[in-house]
């Protein structure tokens, strides 16, 4: 299951469920759905960070990425 640390403010983990993604936010022994992300069945793994660019480019902050996360 990847996960993307979104400009050092929140971490999405990312699954495929019955062949659709699912995102949730993670925190502190929590995992909320992320029910107001939608995200094209078509897309990638590859192409997840992108797209999340895309979509959370508001809360980007000078010097941080949206970059995976190992493990």
């Amino acid at each position: 299951m990847p996960r993307f640390d979104i400009y050092g403010r929140f971490v999405l983990a990312i699954e495929r469920e019955h062949g659709r993604w699912a995102a949730y936010r993670l925190g502190n022994g929590t995992r909320r759905p992320e029910s107001t992300l939608v995200l094209p069945d078509v897309l990638t793994e590859v192409e997840l960070p992108a797209y999340l660019d895309d979509i959370y480019h508001e809360y980007a902050v000078a010097g941080r990425v949206i970059r995976r996360l190992q493990g």
